[in-house]
């Protein structure tokens, strides 16, 4: 695949090569796929005694988890609202507990492994139409209430300009609750702490195929892997090695740009109190500064196999709407990932058989998930399966059509809330 013209592989620094798979491994755990997910889970797996090994097609961090917008946000990709009504108080409540564990689990290993990834606090949560501000200063007192949640308050349109210079939005939730990072170097920090507690990773590694059976044997073009537990950590990528779980994600692609470094007036334009920011659109834009003062800004999305031939145009577009005084600073880069979407928005994690795991499905709210994900993982492999099992037990449907025809419907789906942001 071609190299990824992102900020964040130009600034991540000189990146460790970990060496492919050559041979034949035998391990306890054999993970396939080397971002978040499968990081977490290796490193978890390894400070439990397990031997690990880590199988991965491209590069540390080369999907999502070394693309997306940095965002680290407490709860999970769909409210407490929706949570409460679906599966009860009970449910809502362990999956609210875990949201905030899932932040503090990566605040937790950057501390502990001493991982530099411009680790900053604080998401706004913008309305871009003034309907929205009740809906988000009602759920500030529903969480203050029900949850004993005080760390996020609204704020009014009037003290806006506390926050960012910009006339595109009318009210907001500020979270202190939640943080931002450089993603991949985030990436890169589980991937060194994981290989100093005894883990394997294997680069240019892509598993074409595995055998099921007590062991499993995993298979690439130059080794084979054998392995008491599978741990699938693919995401979007997981394409046709595994068409049993394949069917209940939809990959989408999103985008990004950098701007050239902006001056301290302009960035305090940006973010005055160096948050980062998203909106209520249903395809959000979502942005941060970098720890060298450029915009990161986030917007537009597609569904199909491509990318768009001139990205930092389909995204400066949507960076104008809002900073239109950002209109002569010079984009320096502009690229693209993949992420997996479930219908309902919710995470998809399960088992197939006795030893095979999958992980998937964050819908855009992987940074937290994904982390927690891996420690989850850990847990039901060695014997803990309650809080795995709490999400893997929510209920989950495939995409009408299955693969081949649930692109169709889900882009006639997206297209119409996507229109509906501009009426």
């Amino acid at each position: 695949m071609p190299e990824v013209n992102s900020y964040y592989a130009h600034s991540a620094g000189p990146q460790t090569a970990y060496p492919p798979l050559v041979g034949d491994q035998c391990v306890d755990i054999c993970i396939v796929g080397a971002g978040y997910t499968g990081l977490s889970s290796a490193l978890h797996l390894a400070e439990r005694g397990y031997s690990v090994i880590v199988l991965e097609a491209e590069s540390v961090g080369f999907g999502a988890s070394g693309r997306n917008g940095g965002h680290v946000g407490i709860g999970q990709r769909k409210d407490q609202y929706y949570l409460e009504k679906q599966f009860g108080s009970a449910i809502a409540r362990g999956l609210w507990d875990m949201g905030l564990e899932a932040v503090d689990t990566v605040k937790q290993l950057i501390h502990k492994h001493e991982i530099q990834c411009d680790l900053k606090q604080g998401i706004l949560h913008l309305a871009h139409r003034s309907k929205y501000c009740r809906e988000l200063e009602e759920e500030v007192h529903h969480l203050r209430d029900n949850y004993q949640f005080e760390q996020m308050e609204y704020v009014e349109a009037a003290a806006l300009p506390n926050f960012l210079d910009s006339q595109a939005y009318y009210g907001a939730q500020w979270d202190k609750a939640s943080v931002h990072l450089h993603p991949l170097k985030y990436a890169q920090g589980l991937a060194k702490a994981a290989a100093e507690a005894g883990v394997t990773i294997c680069e240019q590694s892509k598993v074409v195929g595995y055998t099921e059976g007590s062991s499993i044997v995993v298979r690439t073009a130059n080794g084979n892997v054998t392995a008491s537990e599978l741990v699938l950590a693919c995401n979007g990528y997981i394409e046709k090695l595994e068409p049993r779980i394949n069917g209940y994600i939809m990959p989408i692609n999103n985008f990004v740009l950098a701007t050239e470094p902006l001056s301290d007036t302009l960035a305090a334009a940006v973010s005055k109190q160096d948050t980062a920011m998203q909106d209520t659109r249903f395809v959000i834009n979502y942005w941060k500064l970098s720890a060298d003062n450029r915009l990161i800004f986030g917007g537009g999305e597609n569904y199909r196999r491509g990318f768009p031939s001139d990205i930092k145009g389909f995204v400066r577009k949507y960076m104008l709407q809002i900073y239109p005084q950002l209109e002569n600073s010079k984009i320096d880069y502009g690229w693209g990932g993949t992420l997996a979407i479930t219908l309902n928005r919710m995470p998809h994690f399960g088992r197939i058989g006795d030893n095979i795991w999958h992980l998937q499905g964050y819908s855009g709210h992987g940074v937290p998930t994904a982390t927690l994900a891996g420690k989850l993982i850990a847990e039901a492999i060695s014997g803990k399966l309650e809080r795995f099992d709490l999400i893997s037990s929510l209920p989950t449907r495939k995409f009408p059509g299955g693969t081949l025809l649930r692109w169709p419907g889900m882009v006639a789906g997206m297209l119409y809330f996507a229109l509906r942001d501009r009426i």
